[in-house]
């Protein structure tokens, strides 16, 4: 699930020890804007090119959610780096890696959730949550490159190294340097995501239904 576009220019530091992704463009490596959930937006940097490695390849096919309401206890946000398999047909002008903020969550509930991907002229879409039982996850976490909603967050922390993070366990940890947020508590309204990617070890979705159709989320 849980929060830009193009980031502005800053300056990299040294990888922690590790196997090199290559070069990236330093417009897409360096600052990013983490959408405005927090009170006048939060901007995140990244401190390392290739920062975060993805913990999967990612198709490079975005997906969209949309959620009435997000209850979240125990959240993290930082920023990451996605990658593609090598020459995926995906890649565009991206080189294969996308820049994204994780939100990261230590359990959730979610009303009215709505999640869609575009295969070329038609949409898969799955609906859950809906039904006065909402989506609940454990550890879960969802890449995105941009996210909107109205939030509400208890004992924020921005600014903080993303590796010393604990509120979110395990999942909510970024890399060393890497700039974040942390919370007690997080609620979002009105919730809108494109993301790359999603992860979590326990996802209920009661009253679950999988379509194809013309229109998306």
């Amino acid at each position: 699930m849980a929060m830009s576009e193009d980031a502005a220019a800053a300056a990299g530091t040294p990888q922690p020890a590790g196997p090199r992704r290559g070069r990236v463009r330093l417009k897409r490596t360096a600052l990013m804007a983490v959408p405005a959930i927090a009170a006048g937006g939060v901007l995140m940097a990244l401190t390392a090119q290739g920062v975060l490695a993805a913990q999967f390849s990612i198709s490079g096919m975005p997906f969209t959610i949309t959620a009435d309401k997000l209850d979240g206890k125990g959240f993290a946000q930082f920023g990451s780096l996605d990658s593609m398999i090598p020459d995926s047909p995906n890649a565009g002008d991206t080189g294969g890696q996308v820049l994204v903020a994780v939100s990261a969550i230590k359990s959730a509930e979610i009303t009215n959730l709505c999640q869609s991907v575009d295969l070329g002229g038609i949409n898969l879409v799955i609906h859950a949550g809906d039904n006065g039982t909402p989506v609940s996850a454990t550890n879960l976490t969802t890449d995105s490159d941009l996210l909107s909603g109205d939030a509400e967050f208890t004992n924020i922390e921005i600014g903080g190294d993303a590796s010393t993070y604990t509120k979110a366990g395990p999942v909510g940890k970024g890399n060393p340097g890497v700039f974040g947020q942390q919370a007690d508590t997080v609620q979002i309204t009105h919730l809108k995501q494109h993301n790359y990617a999603s992860t979590a070890v326990g996802f209920k979705l009661p009253n679950l239904r999988l379509s194809f159709g013309s229109q998306g989320c």
